[in-house]
């Protein structure tokens, strides 16, 4: 399926997400997780507890516990340290989503009104840090000391990624080496965490082993991230991101990309003049997004998307076949176009 309509994209992703639902196989796994959230983030601090409550009762989708399941699982057995690093990285996945609605000035996440927007900046950076700072002494308290390495990597690389990013928005500058390797540190970073931490909690997996789930992990991460990168171009809100954002914010995101490689000098110079001057401007934000479809950006950054998931799945194929090997398979293509 080719999206040359932004509404056929649209109604495309929600049957998706609609039809996305854990494998039975992990079910009782994202249970116990979510009961482990309950009882490990209760605090003495009544305002804490609330927005607590409000992040927490609208988690998502959880992709990335579901990996750490996952790949325990197909290497070996879901143990008590596996159950830890899920714990650790969906932390640390809703405490960068706390940040991350600060530092882009998010109004809306998953759909609601997001935690800045409920209680403002100051309390969001602090329930963010909060939640940074009880994954990390989890870790110790477990004695998960290679899970405390992996974590604290992952916080960085998304750190290092998001400042890249913001750094390139300023100056209107990107190529699409960069930008894989901004979102190689914004996105893939924690889903290389989350699958890293499974495959080292099961016991079970080698060198080699270790090696090609790092891979899966990137093309994967990758993956998710382009397909995000479509999102922006759709005509109306999808899956609660609000259209137009990344170019709302400057971002030089893969479909622009493509699109400037294809234009004349002149096209390019106008665009990108657009891009810097438009002020919020509705109809000037539509124009540039009429001419990342008009030149193949959305086609382009579809068959990308294909192509990173083909690659994650060629090699979970070379794992022995079992149901956890097919289940994550069945992951991979949810997050395909």
């Amino acid at each position: 399926m080719i999206f040359s309509k932004q509404n056929q994209l649209k109604q495309y992703l929600c049957i998706v997400m609609a039809k996305y639902s854990f494998p039975n196989i992990i079910q009782e796994d994202m249970q116990t997780l979510n009961k482990m959230f309950g009882s490990q983030l209760l605090s003495k601090t009544t305002l804490l507890n609330a927005v607590t409550s409000y992040v927490f009762g609208n988690t998502g989708k959880q992709l990335r516990p579901a990996l750490v399941f996952l790949t325990a699982r197909m290497l070996g057995n879901v143990t008590e340290s596996t159950y830890s690093a899920a714990y650790m990285v969906e932390l640390l996945h809703n405490a960068t989503l706390v940040h991350d609605d600060v530092v882009d000035d998010s109004e809306k996440r998953r759909g609601l009104a997001s935690v800045k927007a409920v209680w403002k900046n100051k309390i969001a950076v602090l329930v963010g840090d909060y939640y940074l700072a009880k994954g990390l002494l989890f870790a110790i308290e477990q004695n998960e000391i290679k899970f405390l390495e992996i974590i604290s990597n992952a916080v960085r690389e998304m750190s290092e990624g998001e400042l890249k990013q913001i750094d390139h928005a300023k100056a209107l500058k990107n190529n699409e080496q960069s930008y894989y390797d901004i979102i190689s540190c914004k996105t893939a970073a924690l889903f290389h965490a989350a699958m890293i931490m499974g495959a080292h909690s099961s016991g079970k997996a080698t060198d080699e082993d270790v090696q090609k789930i790092e891979k899966i992990a990137e093309y994967l991460g990758i993956a998710f991230q382009v397909r995000d990168d479509v999102l922006d171009y759709a005509k109306s809100e999808v899956l609660g991101k609000a259209p137009l954002n990344d170019l709302q914010e400057k971002k030089m995101t893969l479909p622009l990309l493509y699109a400037l490689q294809q234009a004349s000098f002149t096209e390019r110079t106008k665009i990108l003049f657009m891009l810097k001057t438009h002020n919020n401007k509705k109809k000037t934000l539509q124009k540039i997004a009429d001419f990342v479809e008009e030149k193949g950006g959305i086609v382009f950054v579809t068959d990308k998307n294909r192509e990173f998931c083909d690659l994650a799945i060629e090699l979970c194929r070379s794992f022995p076949e079992n149901e956890c090997r097919e289940a994550l398979i069945g992951l991979i293509n949810f997050v395909r176009l």
